[in-house]
């Protein structure tokens, strides 16, 4: 699925506040190399459906052994053998004996030292890795993890491997030994052990997802292979949110635009934002944060959500406006399926301007029948004359206001808001009496 890096920062996977970031939220990695293939996943949403299927299939097989998860294996661990086997030593003997191993031992004792200590990790990590060979014994591999199970299999066949990882962590190593592994390690197995670390970075990232699963208590979501574009859910929330309100939801062909309206903080992007990251999860092979959630696969999307001026180039807010609308255009009128998300269209211009802007975007947009679209406004007097149109449907946010105090449902309702409240915010925050008073 294609996504560009505005959607990307619209629909908060990937943020510089860490509390604003889903990807940082359901990041369970412990090490550096777990947390960059985590990241990877999130930056390329699959496009075939036989590999969104394989992901959820490795996920709900590790969600069966979360507490089985080798623990030997630290971010200290998997950073100190990394560093061992490119460290500037002096040369171990390939063959150590009583005499070399003592020899090395006082000639080049900080050398030594690293090699000891250095071991003690490879040692922690290969028996982790033989823990990941007999979690997965006996259960039905996807080919995908199968393939690395058998490579931890192979790699772990050669002597001076196995050894150590059928070893116990208490036992103490002799002189020799410890050359003998740093020996081997160094010069005979550095490719297959680089392969190891990169494959438990891999196998981790997927562990994070599983773990992120389960704690969020999110649900796979069911795929619909279709020529259509399709999206039903069922108590869909947003994941960043404490204390959610769920929203039911449908769009499809015969309705496949939403016109969305709603005071301000009544709950419009938040929806926006909820869809738009519950199908980016679906996407990647993750469950989504909704009770049940129906789809087709998604050839891309798109937002026009945080869209800022450009001092710079001397660009203004509403140029860049009509410039993400007209990339937008671009883009979706190729056949494919899309998922197109827009909060507040034309805010940098005036409101009769913005009117006839928006009305030309959306009667414009409604042509595509190939994508689906939910458009938020408070251009409500818009809405009358868009129910002409069979394929838009109209939900709002309702607000209630008593002496001058406002209260969300953030429930969904079917039509058109009337809510306008500007005024009743700045009168409640005393503006308007300082103003009076000057």
């Amino acid at each position: 699925m294609v996504i560009d890096r505005i959607s990307f920062n619209d629909i908060s996977i990937f943020h510089s506040d860490e509390e604003a970031s889903i990807f940082h939220k359901l990041n369970f990695t412990k090490t550096v190399g777990g947390k960059e293939w985590l990241r990877r996943f999130f930056t390329e949403p699959h496009s075939d459906l036989k590999r969104i299927l394989g992901t959820q299939t490795i996920i709900k097989i590790l969600l069966e052994h979360l507490d089985d998860w080798p623990t030997e294996i630290t971010n200290g661990t998997v950073i100190m053998m990394d560093k061992f086997l490119d460290y500037n030593l002096d040369p171990i003997p390939q063959n150590p004996n009583t005499f070399n191993s003592f020899s090395y031992k006082i000639l080049h004792s900080a050398d030594y030292s690293m090699v000891k200590y250095s071991v003690k990790h490879f040692g922690d990590f290969l028996r982790g890795m033989q823990k990941l060979v007999h979690l997965f014994d006996g259960s039905e591999l996807s080919s995908n993890l199968q393939f690395y199970v058998d490579r931890i299999k192979k790699i772990l066949e050669e002597k001076p491997l196995k050894d150590l990882a059928l070893s116990h962590a208490k036992d103490e190593l002799t002189v020799q030994q410890n050359l003998y592994y740093g020996y081997y390690y160094r010069v005979q197995f550095k490719t297959d052990l680089n392969e190891l670390m990169e494959i438990f970075s891999r196998l981790e990232a997927w562990y994070s997802m599983a773990k992120a699963v389960k704690a969020y208590d999110l649900h796979f979501p069911d795929f619909i292979e279709q020529e259509e574009p399709y999206f039903k859910t069922e108590g869909l929330y947003h994941v960043l949110l404490q204390q959610p309100t769920p929203y039911d939801l449908a769009l499809q062909p015969n309705e496949n635009f939403l016109f969305l309206t709603g005071a301000n903080m009544a709950g419009k992007s938040t929806l926006i934002k909820a869809v738009g990251s519950a199908v980016f999860l679906a996407h990647i092979g993750m469950g989504v944060p909704a009770k049940n959630m129906k789809l087709s696969l998604f050839d891309g999307l798109l937002s026009n959500i945080n869209v800022t001026d450009n001092i710079a180039k001397g660009e203004s807010y509403f140029f860049n406006e009509v410039q993400r609308i007209k990339n937008t255009v671009y883009k979706i009128n190729d056949g494919k399926k899309w998922l197109v998300l827009i909060d507040e269209l034309f805010k940098g211009t005036n409101v009769q301007d913005a009117m006839k802007c928006s009305l030309t975007v959306i009667k414009g947009l409604m042509k595509i029948k190939n994508s689906l679209f939910i458009l938020s406004t408070h251009l409500y007097e818009i809405g009358d004359e868009l129910k002409q149109y069979p394929n838009i449907s109209f939900k709002y946010f309702e607000t209630t206001v008593n002496d001058d105090q406002l209260a969300f449902s953030y429930q969904l309702k079917e039509g058109i808001s009337n809510d306008r409240i500007g005024y009743v915010i700045l009168r409640r925050e005393k503006v308007v009496e300082m103003l009076e008073k000057l």
